[in-house]
């Protein structure tokens, strides 16, 4: 599959913390944890910085899915459960995503997802479509496999895979489908990638903390506060990472998860980083500041 070449100092400025309102669309496997509920919800929930125009369910499979396909059917159904508690229709906002993982690094999944990405990517705005993916990236990919132009009318940006000085690269929304990140990885759209160890898990929060700040406010909260505290028996000493909040406060403000430019690495079948300085250049966060993002998100929820 041949991309076309991105002019570096166009990818440069594309890789630059946005600035004043985004256009966005939210890839997501929203059924898979809870984390991803919170994230939709502060997407939604901050107008006058993103404008959410659709949101897709990604694949998963885990202990909470019989497959790639269920976890997406499962995601979209979490969604329209999310929007329902926004008194928010999911007619033609959100969409369903792939039924399966790549099988080779140029064979796209055909779906709704997709085909509305290629759709909006290609649509005339003033600034790039951000695709805002907390997930499996296999929606994504497939767009970019379908229609290869329009990596230069977008700006990913992913929680998956681990620090590129780490170890390993295996983590659960990367490691759900390897291909798919590769295409990502190698495909030269501008890529902003939020490392999970060290980095978005910082991201954690307690039953105890949810019950002080958000726990009665109004329906969306108390189905937030409720996801999470049957997500555990047991809450003694307990914090859970709301990993994928990392993404949206990027978004909002830069400052709240701290980046560097970096050489993008190659992803090898081994599911490790091999890193080629020559390569080009992508978009790395370092740190996540848990204070600030926990008390945009809290603020934005009790007062929806």
């Amino acid at each position: 599959m041949s991309f076309p070449t991105l002019d570096e100092s166009l990818r440069q400025q594309r890789l630059q913390p946005p600035t004043g309102k985004v256009s966005l669309v939210l890839d997501t496997d929203t059924y898979n944890e809870i984390d991803d509920q919170f994230a939709v919800a502060h997407a939604l929930l901050s107008p006058d910085r993103l404008d959410v125009e659709a949101i897709y369910a990604a694949p998963f499979h885990n202990d909470r899915s019989s497959g790639p396909e269920d976890g997406m059917e499962r995601s979209y159904d979490e969604i329209l459960r999310i929007l329902e508690r926004l008194g928010k229709s999911g007619d033609d906002f959100a969409l369903k995503g792939s039924r399966g993982y790549l099988t080779a690094p140029d064979a796209p999944r055909q779906s709704d997802a997709a085909a509305d990405l290629v759709r909006r990517a290609l649509t005339p705005r003033e600034g790039p479509l951000y695709v805002v993916a907390i997930g499996a990236i296999t929606n994504v990919a497939s767009a970019l496999l379908l229609n290869p132009e329009i990596a230069a009318h977008i700006v990913v940006v992913w929680l998956g895979g681990h620090p590129h000085s780490w170890h390993s690269a295996h983590e659960f929304n990367l490691r759900q489908d390897v291909t798919a990140a590769q295409v990502i990885l190698d495909c030269g759209v501008p890529f902003v990638q939020i490392p999970c160890k060290n980095v978005a898990e910082h991201l954690t929060t307690t039953k105890a903390e949810l019950e002080a700040h958000i726990a009665g406010k109004n329906p969306l909260c108390d189905f937030l506060y409720e996801t999470f505290a049957g997500y555990s028996k047991d809450h003694y000493a307990w914090a859970k990472e709301i990993w994928d909040i990392s993404v949206v406060a990027w978004l909002l403000d830069a400052s709240w998860v701290p980046s560097v430019l970096t050489p993008t690495p190659i992803l090898t079948s081994q599911v490790t980083w091999s890193l080629d300085r020559s390569r080009h250049l992508m978009r790395e966060a370092t740190h996540c500041r848990r204070n600030p993002i926990f008390a945009d998100l809290f603020r934005k929820l009790a007062a929806a």
